[in-house]
């Protein structure tokens, strides 16, 4: 990465640097916050509507529980999201909880982001999506002031943006054909799997289509034997990689199946927080980063640059989240290797417009802030 941005970026307070250039000072120079007035944090419940049942190893839903947030400062409205799938533990009643104990009206400067987020942080232990939620929506209202998106903050060239994978979830033959015919605008598709029909399930895909696939277990995998004779069946299938195959608790195993697999194995459930990373360095080939887990863009920024510092393959990711959440992750996309960013996709509710996917690959709006706009 090329020094300046670099520097940039660490004054932006998201990674360390020996001479850092302060938000506070952006903001200066922006003579939009000279005299700022307080910050007003405001949400609401918001249930997602599934266009078809997600089907995962260990449970199915039609629908996900969601919270929409607001940062309202000066008349510039900063928009976030907490989505909740059942396996992360919150809900509807934990976030809303939590999110009314943040009191932003405290800090005089929205552009002390460190400061903010790491009273955030402090409220209480857990509750990563609720952090989540008032992270995006802070560098949604900091990159409007600003007047720039956050993937120009950084530096970072949006044509760099990887192709993003279309999600395959476990279901019937002819509901699996459906979805194949569906994703025909996108070059990678992403194959659920984790029950005693995986591969009937990857036949049905490669009757229809010879594009790459990647494949995520869901922790479906107990087996390690199974695990790796499973793999070996994917590579000759033009698989990427593995995501997740075995459940999160099996470290030692799933360091077994790494140093004997062809093909590189991806934490997902394993992977929560930036603390998980050197932990996990020669246990897993590579971290799936998602905001609602990493409890947003401040802390998946810093993911990035730890994880390439120990050579780990990235991948970004999502819940099944509004264009908010999903297009706030594609900021950081140009940096990975993997993107899949199709959470949006797969709701019949959006509130928003954002990224959009063109052949395939994700496109990043020109609007300041996380660059969305309400529908």
């Amino acid at each position: 990465m090329d020094r300046r941005k670099f520097l940039i970026g660490a004054g932006l307070g998201l990674i360390a640097a020996s001479s850092p250039i302060s938000l506070s000072a952006l903001g200066s120079a922006t003579k939009k916050v000279s005299k700022p007035g307080r910050m007003k944090l405001s949400f609401m419940p918001y249930e997602l509507q599934l266009r078809h049942a997600f089907n995962l190893a260990k449970f199915s839903r039609t629908t996900t529980p969601d919270v929409q947030v607001q940062i309202e400062l000066d008349g510039v409205v900063g928009y976030g999201e907490a989505s909740m799938p059942p396996y992360l533990g919150e809900s509807v009643e934990s976030v809303c909880n939590f999110l009314s104990k943040v009191d932003l009206s405290q800090f005089a400067d929205p552009f002390r982001m460190e400061e903010i987020l790491r009273y955030v942080d402090g409220i209480a232990p857990g509750n990563r999506a609720a952090k989540a939620s008032v992270d995006i929506a802070l560098h949604d209202l900091l990159g409007k002031i600003m007047g720039q998106p956050w993937y120009k903050i950084w530096g970072l060239s949006p044509e760099k943006a990887p192709c993003t994978s279309f999600t395959i979830g476990i279901d019937k033959a002819d509901v699996v054909r459906q979805k194949v015919l569906e994703a025909e605008p996108y070059k990678v598709l992403k194959v659920k799997m984790g029950l005693d029909n995986d591969k009937e399930l990857v036949e049905i895909i490669r009757s229809m289509t010879d594009r790459p696939i990647c494949v995520d277990a869901n922790q479906g995998w107990s087996d390690k034997h199974k695990a790796l004779e499973m793999i070996e069946w994917l590579y000759d299938k033009n698989c990427l990689f593995v995501e997740q195959p075995m459940p999160k608790e099996m470290l030692d195993e799933t360091a077994w199946l790494r140093e004997r697999s062809n093909l590189p194995i991806i934490a997902d459930e394993a992977f929560q927080r930036i603390g998980d990373i050197k932990r996990f360095h020669g246990v897993y080939d590579g971290i799936n980063i998602k905001l609602m887990k990493s409890t947003g863009l401040h802390e998946a920024y810093q993911m990035v640059v730890l994880a390439r510092a120990l050579d780990m393959k990235i991948m970004v990711g999502c819940m099944t989240e509004t264009s908010c959440a999903v297009t706030a992750a594609a900021q950081i996309s140009p940096l990975v290797d993997w993107a899949d960013l199709d959470g949006n996709l797969l709701i019949a509710n959006d509130r928003f417009d954002g990224l959009k996917i063109v052949s395939g690959q994700v496109t990043l709006p020109d609007r300041p802030g996380i660059g969305v706009k309400l529908l």
